[in-house]
């Protein structure tokens, strides 16, 4: 009943695997491996197979630190809409009611969600055999290395299951699920590097202590799954959890949302007490007080004190004690705002289109611009205030640290950069929203467009550097930096005091941070564009 006879399990397996986008994926995912062995494969003409070559060392971690982040960061894509899905499919109700076990249920929707990522792991064993040969690492470390990743993936798709548990929408449950996901990523990339000297020593902790602690998180957090399943909450019509606000907050733990008080109005505004006056954008007033937490703040909360609580220690590390790396801290205020703030701008239209209310709004005096200028302002404001809360300890350590007075134009700089960065994303996940069907999709289309834009040139400039490329070819990869805010911070120049042995973070690389403006406004133009055509034309947008 629980594995060979589960019927969850066998829908959702017929389901996943039947897809193009199972085949697609599996396709894209091979390739992109493929394509980092083949840029890195070592160029020497002659290798000595006989000893341990440091560029096949390079080659083999290359490729298992990408395979790590790759696999990582898809996981919670497959989990976090297992049982969400159920309510937003209303389905949900009729799962409760089955004979099935909650155990049963979890356990089948866990597997299922994750059968996909083993079919990927597994597909790239025969790309690694290929790396075997050169030497640099052993038998022994590629087993210990896969069974860390198949153990991470288990980890984090339970964490995505219980996630999509405790929300209502699949977005929620998706962003929340990556804030719990990254600082674990980060972690253990940052211990396979630093341990990389220590072999013996990191295949003992890989293949004892941390399958040990995976093991047992994966059980804690499926037994809460399955009780939450076991025990509901209330359940009205068509699945829809019954939520006072009201209520939420006295049985909340930690922070608690005051609408009524600073700063909270900011980005949570009191209920209404009064009609609606004459000449308001009603699209303005609907999201501003019904729609953003209709499902409760529970996403909200977390957020706000995950971030906060990453943001501390970063604030001293960065900021305070190794002033010369103080622009990572801006790359997690970007790394938090990309995981946020799409969330809130990807379910702008697809909303009204899973109501089937869209066609109801088209057909409104409203023009395109007020409907988008409605939707886009409210949710623009809730991100921008969510990562003003991390720009504090940038003001606090540009405040009281000396060392960063005489960088003033650097520090301003990276408020314009992550100012430009809420704008974009915001922009970028509400043309998502206008030309997908589903908001799951169009959040994930989000992700994949600021990965592209924002990861991929900075990847190229380092693997450019790592494998010594011709010149011309890392001059050619730095200047697609102008697409990433992650290249234009650091290339903002600091002075001596700061970074006096390193001249090249003292000179930066000013036309790569104006560059980035000048696309930034770019994208932003032609996205909008986009979007008011698409509204002025109505093609595609019906709810059927």
């Amino acid at each position: 009943m629980y594995v060979f006879e589960n019927p969850v399990l066998q829908r959702e397996l017929l389901v996943n695997l039947r897809t193009k986008r199972a085949f697609v994926l599996l396709a894209v995912y091979q390739l992109l491996l493929a394509t980092v062995v083949v840029t890195a494969w070592p160029s020497d003409q002659r290798l000595d197979l006989t000893s341990n070559p440091p560029s096949a060392t390079k080659l083999v971690n290359l490729f298992f630190l990408g395979q790590y982040v790759i696999a990582s960061l898809m996981a919670p894509s497959f989990a976090a809409g297992t049982i969400a899905g159920e309510k937003e499919r209303k389905t949900y109700e009729m799962l409760l009611a089955s004979p099935l076990r909650p155990g049963a249920i979890v356990l089948g929707k866990v597997v299922a969600s994750l059968t996909h990522i083993g079919m990927l792991i597994i597909g790239s064993l025969p790309i690694i055999v290929l790396c075997l040969p050169l030497g640099g690492v052993s038998v022994y470390e590629v087993l210990a290395a896969y069974l860390g990743l198949i153990i991470s993936v288990v980890l984090f798709g339970a964490i995505g299951v219980m996630c999509s548990s405790y929300f209502p929408r699949t977005s929620s449950a998706l962003v929340v699920s990556y804030l719990a996901i990254l600082p674990l990523v980060i972690g253990a990339c940052m211990f396979w590097a630093s341990m990389a000297s220590d072999g013996d020593l990191r295949l003992k902790i890989a293949t004892i202590v941390f399958p040990a602690f995976g093991l047992t998180a994966v059980i804690l957090m499926g037994a809460a799954a399955a009780g939450r399943m076991l025990y509901p909450p209330d359940v009205g019509s068509e699945g829809k959890e019954v939520i006072d606000l009201e209520r939420e907050a006295e049985d909340a733990v930690g922070l608690v949302i005051q609408p009524d008080q600073f700063p909270d109005r900011l980005f949570a505004p009191p209920k209404k007490n009064e009609l609606m006056a004459d000449g308001t954008n009603p699209v303005y007033d609907k999201e501003l007080h019904s729609e953003i937490f209709s499902q409760g703040t529970l996403m909200l909360r977390l957020v706000i004190q995950i971030s906060i609580l990453l943001a501390i220690p970063m604030m001293g590390v960065f900021l305070f004690f190794q002033q010369q790396h103080a622009p990572w801290f801006g790359v997690y205020v970007i790394v938090f705002n990309m995981l946020v703030g799409p969330s809130f701008l990807a379910s702008s239209i697809t909303n009204e289109r899973e109501r089937q209310t869209l066609d109801l709004l088209l057909t409104t005096p409203l023009s395109p611009r007020q409907i988008l200028w409605g939707k886009f302002v409210v949710r623009f404001r809730i991100t921008l205030v969510l990562t003003s809360f991390l720009l504090w300890p940038l003001i606090l350590g540009a405040g009281l640290n000396p060392s960063l007075w005489s960088n003033w134009p650097t520090v301003l700089g990276m408020f314009a950069i992550v100012i430009t960065v809420c704008l974009v994303n915001c922009v970028i996940a509400l043309t998502c929203s206008m030309f997908c069907s589903k908001t799951s999709i169009a959040l994930l289309t989000t992700y994949a467009v600021l990965l592209a834009l924002y990861v991929m040139p900075p990847a190229l400039s380092t693997l450019a550097r790592t494998l010594e490329m011709p010149g011309n070819t890392i001059a050619w990869a730095d200047w697609t930096g102008v697409a990433s805010p992650f290249s234009a911070l650091f290339s903002l120049p600091l002075n001596e005091q700061i970074a006096p042995d390193n001249p090249v973070v003292n000179a930066g690389n000013v036309p790569i941070v104006i560059g980035y403006f000048a696309f930034s406004a770019v994208v932003v133009l032609l996205s909008t564009a986009a979007m008011m055509l698409r509204l002025r034309s109505r093609q595609g947008l019906s709810d059927g």
